[in-house]
C-alpha cells in the first residue's frame, strides 16, 4: 500500500491555502482542517503548490550516450528539480527512430520511477533529413509518441517537413522543430552581432532562425496541421509566431529558462559552460522572448537539458559541445527571470510548466488542476529565501550547468509522482525505495 501524505497549509498556484491528502496515487481531498489517521504530514506553511512540472524538451541520452546521462539519472535529476515527466528528445544512439527504440526508453522510464518519461520519435531515419521515420509504428507502440523532433538537426528539407506535418494529423502528432538553417549557421559559435565580432567567433545569425520558423507556420497552416518550435531565442522569431497566432496557424512555441535570463556577454569568458544551440542572444532578445512569455505568444518554458561528459565542456570554445544541464535550476530560474519581475504569477507558472506543455505532447494524466480525484502528481516550492546554486544541487552525470556559483531565489521543497514522494524536503528519495 502507498504512503499517504497530508499536506497541511499549501498555498494552491500562489493563491488560496489549503490542506492537501494524497493517497493511493490520487488527490484524495482539498479542504481546510484536514486529518488522516497514518497519513505522513507535510508543513506545507509558505510552499507553493504546482501540479507537476513536465518537461517537453529533455535529452537523457540513453540509449548510447550513457556517459553523459542515463534515464535513471535524468530522472532523479527531474524530479530533484520539481519535475513529474520528462519528454526524451531522440538523438540517442541507436536514434529513437523506430517502435522499438521508444518502447525501450518508456520501459526504462517505468524501472526508473521517479516521474513519467515519455519519449519523442525522430521526424526522419537517423535524423538525417533524407526520409520520414516510422511516425504510425511510434505512435501506434506502447509509447504512444505523438512528438516527433530532429531536434539538433533542423529538417531543412520543405517537402520532408511538409509530408511529416501531413502525416502527424493522422493521430493528433505534432512536430517539434529546431529551427535552424544549416547554410547559415555553418561554422557558428555564437549569436552573430558586436560580441561576436570583438571576439572573433563565427556568428549564428538570428535570421536562420526566423527563417526556417516563417516557413514552418506557412507550411503548418496550409496542411493544417500542428506545429510546435523548439527553443526559440530571438526577438524576431516572437514577433513571428505572434503574426501566425494572429493568421489562425497551429502553432506553440518553447523558450528555455536560460533563454530568459542569460546573454551572449557570457561568452567574453570562453566558458563553454555558456556555449548552446541556439546560442545566448543580445539582451533585447532577452527582453523580447520574457514579453512574449508574459503575453502567451510563447506557450511554454521547457529545458533543453543538455548533458555532457566534463571533456566535451572543459576545453577550448571551438571544440566544446553545445549545451547546459537545466532540470534542477528550472524553476529557481523562472522564478528569478518572470516572477520575481512581475511577469507571471505562480498560477501561470503552473500552466506554462506543467498545463500546456502536457497538452502539447498529449500526455495524459499529467498538467491536471490541483482537485479531487486527479492524479498525485505535484511540486511544492519554497519561494522565500535565496542561495547559491552549486554541484550539490545537480542529480545528474554532468556538471554543464551555466548556473553553478550564481545566487538563485526559491528550492524545490518536494515533488511527488503518482503519489510517491521522489524528492522529500530537498533530499532526493534513493533509487531503492523509488522502485519499490
Amino acid at each position: 500500500m502507498s504512503e499517504t501524505f497530508l499536506l497541511t497549509g499549501a498555498t494552491i498556484e500562489g493563491g488560496e491555502t489549503a490542506d492537501i491528502l494524497l493517497e493511493d496515487g490520487v488527490i484524495a481531498e482539498i479542504g481546510a482542517g484536514l486529518s488522516r489517521t497514518g497519513a505522513t504530514v507535510v508543513d506545507a506553511d509558505g510552499l507553493v503548490a504546482l501540479p507537476g512540472l513536465v518537461d517537453l524538451h529533455t535529452h537523457l541520452r540513453e540509449p548510447g550516450y550513457e556517459a553523459s546521462e542515463t534515464i535513471l539519472t535524468g530522472s532523479q535529476a527531474g524530479a530533484a528539480g520539481g519535475f513529474a515527466a520528462l519528454f526524451a528528445m531522440p538523438n540517442t544512439s541507436p536514434v529513437a527512430d523506430t517502435a522499438g527504440v521508444v518502447e525501450q526508453e518508456l520501459a526504462l522510464g517505468e524501472a526508473a520511477g521517479y516521474l513519467t518519461v515519455q519519449p519523442i520519435g525522430a521526424v526522419t531515419v537517423g535524423q538525417k533529413g533524407e526520409r520520414l521515420a516510422e511516425l504510425g509504428a511510434m505512435a501506434h507502440s506502447r509509447a504512444r509518441v505523438r512528438v516527433f523532433s530532429d531536434d539538433g538537426f533542423c529538417v531543412w528539407d520543405p517537402l520532408i517537413m511538409r509530408r511529416a506535418l501531413e502525416y502527424v494529423k493522422a493521430f493528433d502528432g505534432v512536430v517539434a522543430q529546431h529551427a535552424q538553417d544549416p547554410r547559415l549557421t555553418e561554422g557558428a559559435q555564437m549569436n552573430e552581432g558586436t560580441v561576436s565580432a570583438e571576439l572573433g567567433l563565427a556568428g549564428w545569425p538570428a535570421v536562420a532562425e526566423e527563417s526556417i520558423i516563417a516557413r514552418d507556420v506557412l507550411l503548418a497552416e496550409h496542411v493544417g496541421s500542428r506545429l510546435h518550435v523548439c527553443h526559440l531565442s530571438t526577438a524576431g522569431s516572437v514577433d513571428i509566431i505572434r503574426w501566425a497566432k494572429r493568421r489562425g496557424v497551429n502553432v506553440t512555441a518553447e523558450v528555455t529558462p536560460h533563454h530568459l535570463l542569460l546573454t551572449e556577454e557570457l561568452a567574453r569568458g570562453y566558458d563553454a559552460r555558456f556555449k548552446v544551440n541556439p546560442p545566448l542572444r543580445r539582451d533585447e532578445d532577452v527582453r523580447a522572448v520574457r514579453e512574449g512569455l508574459a503575453d502567451g505568444t510563447i506557450d511554454i518554458v521547457a529545458t533543453d537539458h543538455a548533458p555532457h561528459p566534463h571533456e566535451s565542456k572543459a576545453c577550448e570554445w571551438a571544440a566544446a559541445a553545445n549545451g547546459m544541464v537545466g532540470l534542477e535550476s528550472a524553476l529557481r530560474v523562472v522564478q528569478l527571470a518572470v516572477v520575481d519581475t512581475g511577469l507571471l504569477t505562480w498560477a501561470d507558472v503552473a500552466r506554462v510548466m506543467s498545463r500546456t506543455p502536457a497538452h502539447i505532447g498529449r500526455l495524459a494524466g499529467h498538467g491536471r488542476p490541483l482537485r479531487a480525484g486527479e492524479p498525485a502528481h505535484l511540486t511544492l516550492h519554497d519561494p522565500s529565501g535565496e542561495g547559491p546554486f552549486g554541484a550539490s544541487d545537480l542529480h545528474g552525470r554532468s556538471t554543464n550547468s551555466p548556473y553553478l556559483g550564481r545566487t538563485l531565489p526559491g528550492r524545490v521543497a518536494w515533488t511527488f509522482h503518482a503519489g510517491t514522494a521522489t524528492l522529500r524536503d530537498g533530499t532526493l528519495t534513493p533509487a531503492a525505495e523509488v522502485a519499490r
